[in-house]
């Protein structure tokens, strides 16, 4: 089901109604109704794939309770591994097995042997990187100690399916959200408002920003062959802002619809393209994911201790496993493996926690010099966005060969330019209230929040006249294949 669908426009107020009207006095009910209304939302794409979150459930919470009386080293390993095999088996089957078999084939061919064997027609499982990641964190606190297991069935199986962040995140942790599940939640006016807020602003960058990019994007990169240099660095700006309208917003629309149900999600996104170098931007980025790979990975290989060569080779492996975590396509490998490129000066010269407040913080504008690293950090972030979005390594280097020639400096063309004025308009509105209210949570967190109250029903009546009139052709969330 997708946030922004008729479905789901449907959908929420139902359960909405269900959880605060008739099960407000009990919190069993309330969890057990959030498990029943997730299992709809998922298998509204394809119910057959429950039986994956239903397996992944029961197995973490399973090894959980048996981690809590075992108290022998050697078999608390045993259950933590055997809960890393399982997810990371069925994450392995479904979203790289052919991946796998088909560079091992060609492996083979590059020396001289033939091998012949079939791929599989699979399937993957919308979001099941997610909620993978998320059982995954719980089994291995558990086994840390950092988190006393649960023995409430019904209020772990809502924590692993919630429904608003279940198929793209935030990548909850079981310390920040479980918890939240044994509470008594009671409706505050102002905690719902503020939801529908952020709902109302992620809508925006999806359907309007994310949407309309999507359809020029598509176009460019799909026909990059026919275009010139020019035209193909508009292409990049366009998926640019594609991504982030498309994958922020659905944080945005997780994170507001959360509130409406009385719980509280780690931001995941914070402003990334006013960032200052590369080191901001991963900070400010798909947060909860750089987060997990930093707590869950980096830091158990040794993290920043160690020889230069031993740093060096645990910043690659993040962000190439991070590439990777994203498809099984040797594109996103690359991507990953130029952002640590990117990141490594930084860090090897220790400027790698240079810029951690806000830019321009309590300034209406940034200095030059700010602008200047900034708008360096969008170009390389920008270029690297073009091997993540290319439908294979020689798309990608095609594309960038096209960009450094001499066409470069031509004006450039394709065939639905003469649609992208208004978009510009759009982008260039969008920035500017992103920028404006860049120290706030979103947004729009606190835009004429204090002000004259029609004036602020104006502006979000604006934003909603704006969605419905200037909306692009529905488009599903990119971040559902990962």
């Amino acid at each position: 089901m997708l946030f922004n669908s008729i479905d789901f426009a449907v959908f929420l107020p139902i359960v909405f109604v269900f959880y605060w009207f008739l099960f407000n006095k009990n919190i069993k009910l309330q969890n057990l109704l959030i498990v029943a209304s997730s299992y709809v939302f998922y298998g509204w794409w394809d119910w057959r794939f429950l039986s994956l979150v239903l397996f992944s459930t029961i197995i973490d919470y399973s090894i959980g309770v048996r981690l809590i009386s075992e108290d022998s080293k050697i078999k608390r390993k045993l259950l933590l591994w055997t809960s890393i095999l399982i997810n990371l088996g069925f994450l392995g089957f479904f979203k790289y097995y052919n991946f796998f078999l088909e560079n091992f084939i060609n492996a083979f061919s590059f020396f001289g042997t033939e091998i012949r064997a079939n791929t599989l027609n699979i399937i993957l499982p919308v979001g099941i990187s997610f909620y993978t990641f998320q059982t995954l964190s719980y089994t291995i606190d558990v086994y840390k100690k950092n988190l006393s297991p649960t023995k409430d069935f019904i209020a772990f199986s809502a924590f692993v399916s919630f429904f608003p962040q279940l198929v793209a995140g935030p990548i909850e942790r079981a310390t920040n959200l479980l918890p939240q599940f044994y509470t008594k939640r009671n409706f505050n006016y102002n905690k719902a408002a503020d939801g529908l807020r952020q709902i109302l602003w992620g809508l925006f960058k999806k359907i309007v920003i994310a949407d309309n990019c999507a359809y020029h994007a598509n176009i460019i990169f799909n026909n990059s062959d026919n275009y010139n240099g020019s035209t193909l660095v508009l292409g990049a700006l366009f998926f640019t802002f594609q991504i982030y309208g498309d994958f922020s917003g659905y944080s945005d629309i997780a994170i507001g619809t959360s509130r409406l149900f009385g719980f509280d999600l780690k931001k995941n996104f914070s402003f990334p393209y006013f960032s200052r170098d590369i080191a901001e931007f991963w900070r400010r980025w798909h947060i909860s994911l750089s987060t997990w790979f930093r707590d869950y990975l980096y830091i158990p290989l040794g993290g920043s201790k160690g020889g230069t060569w031993s740093k060096v080779r645990n910043i690659f492996i993040i962000f190439i496993v991070s590439g990777f975590w994203h498809g099984a396509n040797w594109t996103f490998i690359v991507w990953g493996a130029l952002n640590a490129f990117y990141f490594l000066p930084l860090f090897l010269l220790g400027k790698n926690r240079e810029n951690t407040n806000v830019v321009a913080q309590g300034n209406c504008l940034p200095t030059i010099k700010e602008f200047l690293k900034m708008s360096l950090t969008f170009g390389l972030t920008m270029f690297s966005w073009i091997f993540f979005r290319a439908n294979n390594i020689d798309h990608a280097w095609g594309y960038v060969k096209g960009i450094f020639s001499s066409s470069l400096f031509e004006i450039p063309y394709y065939s639905g330019i003469g649609l992208s004025a208004p978009i510009f308009v759009l982008i260039v509105l969008f920035v500017f209230i992103e920028w404006i209210g860049r120290e706030g949570e979103y947004a729009i967190s606190s835009l004429l929040l204090n002000s004259y109250r029609p004036l602020r029903l104006a502006f979000y009546y604006c934003l909603v006249f704006i969605i419905i009139k200037w909306g692009g052709t529905q488009q599903g969330f990119i971040y559902f294949q990962f």
